[in-house]
């Protein structure tokens, strides 16, 4: 191992030409720098610096020796720059459904990360009852997810939705676009069409919004989102019962209530998609 302050001595005494030089820009005796210099010579094996009594020159050897010293010297003083920044720094492990990265996800994470540039986040999609499963086995430490009712960030209106102008066929079955099980939005959309003796059949069934998206643009069938997170290019399907609402609920473990993970549902609690006649509030997650 090199010691870094026998680099910078090697690099003063190049910079300033001499050892005297050196010395007192350093602030240092001369023999120390001498000392310094010859210590580095004997730990890499080769001279750097030709000496005559009128002056002292790089070797070959010493030109290339300068290019690794600013180079490690610059590493050393960028890590000390980056762990003595103020702030948080850490990993959050991040579950999200897919509803809410089509909409607020890019401006939350966006301010999250210019108010806390430390923090990691280990983002994970999936749909909502697997994020909370996930958390209550110590998977995650942050779960923004749909349930199915309760107090939560945001609460809903659900709507059936589809391609314009599609309607359901009179004495036909609904076809329905829907995420797979469990879901949400799909045990809402069958509970609602089974109370109200609507016949159904699964038109399609994808486990990720893209594919949705696209099987009800191509008018496969009717889906059902929460009011805020409609797909572009959907329609309102009418002459359907009312499924209700949603609530999304942003939950932690016991252990995440302070630090990266606090800090990150606090930014996401004071976010725009937090209606402001909905009380905001972290609800525990199982532990």
């Amino acid at each position: 191992m090199i010691d870094p302050a026998l680099l910078r001595t090697f690099l003063s005494v190049a910079d300033a030409g001499g050892f005297s030089e050196a010395a007192r820009r350093l602030g240092l005796g001369q023999s120390t720098v001498s000392q310094h210099v010859r210590r580095l010579e004997g730990l890499v094996g080769c001279v750097l610096f030709e000496r005559d009594t009128h002056s002292v020159q790089l070797t070959g050897d010493g030109e290339t020796m300068t290019g690794f010293a600013r180079g490690i010297l610059d590493q050393q003083d960028r890590a000390l720059r980056y762990f003595s920044r103020p702030g948080q720094r850490g990993r959050v492990r991040f579950g999200v459904c897919e509803d809410f990265l089509l909409g607020q996800a890019a401006d939350v994470l966006g301010r999250f990360r210019g108010t806390h540039p430390g923090v990691d986040l280990e983002l994970s999609v999936e749909l909502s009852e697997v994020l909370h499963a996930r958390l209550a086995e110590g998977d995650l430490d942050l779960v923004l997810a749909k349930r199915d009712a309760g107090q939560g960030v945001r609460r809903d209106p659900l709507v059936w939705v589809g391609a314009p102008g599609l309607a359901p066929v009179p004495g036909e079955p609904v076809p329905l676009v829907l995420y797979p099980e469990p879901s949400v939005t799909r045990a809402r959309a069958l509970n609602t069409l089974r109370r109200h003796g609507i016949q159904w059949r699964i038109g399609c069934v994808s486990e990720r919004l893209s594919g949705l998206r696209v099987a009800l643009q191509a008018g496969l069938g009717v889906g059902l989102f929460a009011s805020s997170v409609v797909p572009e290019g959907l329609a309102p399907v009418e002459g359907l019962p009312d499924p209700g609402t949603v609530t999304f609920v942003l939950s932690h473990r016991g252990a995440a209530r302070q630090g990266s993970a606090a800090a990150l549902a606090e930014t996401i609690l004071s976010a725009r998609w937090s209606r402001a006649d909905w009380t905001p509030q972290v609800v525990p997650g199982t532990v």
